[in-house]
Order: C-alpha cells, then structure tokens, then sequence
C-alpha cells in the first residue's frame, strides 16, 4: 500500500506540470478515445497501442516521472486484468482452436492481450494526469469545464469539489487501512490462511474500522469547512486564475499526433 500510486500527486517543476489543468483534462479525455480507436480485428491492429505506449514513455520523460512509478499504477487493478484476460482465453470460442479439440482459440488469446493492453494504457494515461495536477487543480479545471451546465442549475462548485476529496483521500484512506491490517495482526488475526470465505471473512475486523475512520474524517472535514464559513460556490474567487499559454498549444498538437498515428496504424 506504501507503493500505491494511481491517484497521488507528484510535485515537480516540469512542462507537463505547468500546463493548464483544463488542458490536461481535455488531453487526457482524447489519450483514452485514442486508445479505444485502436481496431479489435487482427494480429497487425496492436500496432495501434504503439504510440500510445510511446505517448505515456514521453510525457513520463517530460514530467521528470520515474516511469517505475507510472507502471506501479496498474497494481491496483491486476487483478481485474488477469480475470479479464482469462475469462477470454478460457470462454470465448470464437477462432480456430490452437490444438485438435482444444478448447483455447487464437481469437481468445487475441482478445485476452487486446484488452489486458487496453486496460493498461488507460490507467497509466489517466495516472499521468493525476501525477502531474493537484486535487485542487484537477477540481477547479473541471470546475471550469462544466461551467456550462451552471445555466441548468447544476451544481458544478459541488461536483468538482466532492471529486478532488475522493482522489486527496485515496492515499489517506490506504495508509488508514495499512495501519489497521497491522494493529490487527499485532492481535493475532490473520489474514492470508484459509480459503475465499475464511479471507472474506478475515477483512470484516478491517472495515469496520476503516469505515468508522472514514465517517470521522468525514465529519471532522465538514466541521473545518463550517468553521471557514465555506458556503458552495456562492460569492467564491480564485486564488490562481487559469490562462492558456503557449505549452498547452504544443500539449495539444502533440496529442493530436498521437491520434493520427493511432489512426494510421
């Protein structure tokens, strides 16, 4: 849980972290559409994830990113990946089988990579934009963004503030539930014997605290935003206002590149 990565923010004087963060929202928006343009037909097709992979290399460079710490960012979803992956191998019966009445087909060991390759990329695309923008940056963007659904009374100051608590608390929340496993442990619960339902089992002494924890950390935040006299968007300024500089052009053209190669291949 200490190498958790997807969601945190790492500080650095960089290109990439100067840009605008409506700029990186937007960018980031046209890296997954990107990924997604890539056809699911043939062997040849995963040329398509080849600038993507190059997209993430290069704006890891350029944000002075370990790339280590980009590809960590997948830990938190390997499970879903692997299950992904096989259930393709194992139930998708489309294709010719790879041997006489096997049950494994080429098509399935084709799908499996196309989505594991999907997945991935995605999530260390979307780790790139929360590794080079604050929480408060990423809600004052989308903030700014939706600023036009304010005309149909939609709570736009609300929305962006309730996401950039969610991705602060992220990490909070893992070292809460680190500490929680270990003063557990340190009591003689154990947490790796035993089969699925004795583990299900096991995590019921976790969550219960990690759930009261959760609800006073709530209620401790709303009480330090009561006594700031927070009051919504009504009468708010900015301490930073956002401008368009001439990075985010190069930003954009450069993901623009990314597209029409992914379109090529």
């Amino acid at each position: 849980m200490k190498e958790f990565s997807f969601g945190s923010y790492y500080p650095e004087n960089s290109f990439v972290h100067k840009m605008d963060a409506r700029v990186k929202i937007l960018l980031s928006i046209a890296y997954i559409v990107a990924v997604f343009l890539v056809k699911n037909n043939t062997w040849i097709n995963y040329l398509g994830f080849v600038p993507c992979l190059l997209f993430v290399i290069i704006v890891a460079v350029v944000s002075k990113i370990p790339f280590i710490k980009v590809v960590k960012s997948i830990k938190t979803i390997i499970f879903f990946v692997i299950l992904s992956a096989l259930l393709q191998i194992f139930f998708n019966k489309s294709g010719t089988p790879l041997w006489k009445n096997g049950f494994i087909t080429d098509k399935g060991l084709y799908n499996a990579g196309y989505i594991f390759l999907r997945i991935v990329l995605v999530v260390m695309g979307a780790s790139l934009l929360t590794f080079t923008t604050s929480p408060v940056e990423i809600a004052d963007g989308i903030e700014s963004l939706l600023t036009p659904l304010k005309l149909i009374k939609f709570p736009v100051h609300e929305f962006a503030l309730v996401m950039s608590i969610a991705l602060r608390f992220i990490p909070t929340l893992l070292d809460e539930t680190d500490r929680i496993i270990k003063a557990q442990t340190s009591r003689g619960a154990d947490f790796n014997s035993g089969n699925i339902f004795k583990k299900a089992k096991a995590l019921i002494p976790i969550l219960i605290p990690l759930l009261i924890s959760s609800f006073r950390r709530a209620d401790e935040l709303a009480d330090a935003m009561d006594a700031r006299c927070y009051a919504g968007s009504k009468n708010r300024t900015k301490y930073k206002k956002m401008k368009l500089s001439l990075r985010d052009l190069i930003g954009t053209l450069f993901t623009a590149l990314l597209i029409v190669g992914v379109c090529f291949l």
